[in-house]
C-alpha cells in the first residue's frame, strides 16, 4: 500500500513538473550540457539538449550534428558524446543520444 501511494505521489509530481516545464525556458542543466558539447565538438552545426525529466535534470535527450562524426560508426559517435559528458553523466538517470553528420 505504501509503495502504491509513493508511486501515485511521484507520478502526480512528475506530471505537474512536466506541465510547468512545457512553458519554461531552458534549464541550467540544458545550457551547461550544450556548452560542454559545443566546446568538445566545435564543428557541430546542431547541438540540441532537452531535459526530458520535466526540468528535474535526471534525463536528457541530445541531438548533435557534426563533421567530427564523419567515418565513425554510430556506437563510436555515442562514445565520443559520452566521453565529453563523463562528469555530467554521473548525476543523470538516463541519456538519449542522437548523432549525425551534416548532409552536403
Amino acid at each position: 500500500m505504501w509503495a502504491a501511494r509513493q508511486l501515485i505521489t511521484r507520478t502526480r509530481t512528475c506530471v505537474l513538473c512536466n506541465l510547468r516545464r512545457s512553458f519554461a525556458s531552458k534549464t541550467e542543466g540544458e545550457d551547461r550540457i550544450a556548452e560542454v558539447l559545443k566546446t568538445r565538438f566545435p564543428l557541430a552545426s546542431l547541438v540540441k539538449v532537452v531535459d526530458i525529466s520535466g526540468g528535474c535534470g535526471a534525463m536528457y535527450e541530445i541531438h548533435i550534428e557534426s563533421d567530427d562524426f564523419k567515418q565513425k560508426r554510430t556506437v563510436q559517435q555515442h562514445q565520443m558524446v559520452n566521453e565529453a559528458l563523463q562528469e555530467e553523466i554521473k548525476a543523470m538517470h538516463g541519456l538519449r543520444i542522437f548523432t549525425s553528420v551534416p548532409k552536403p
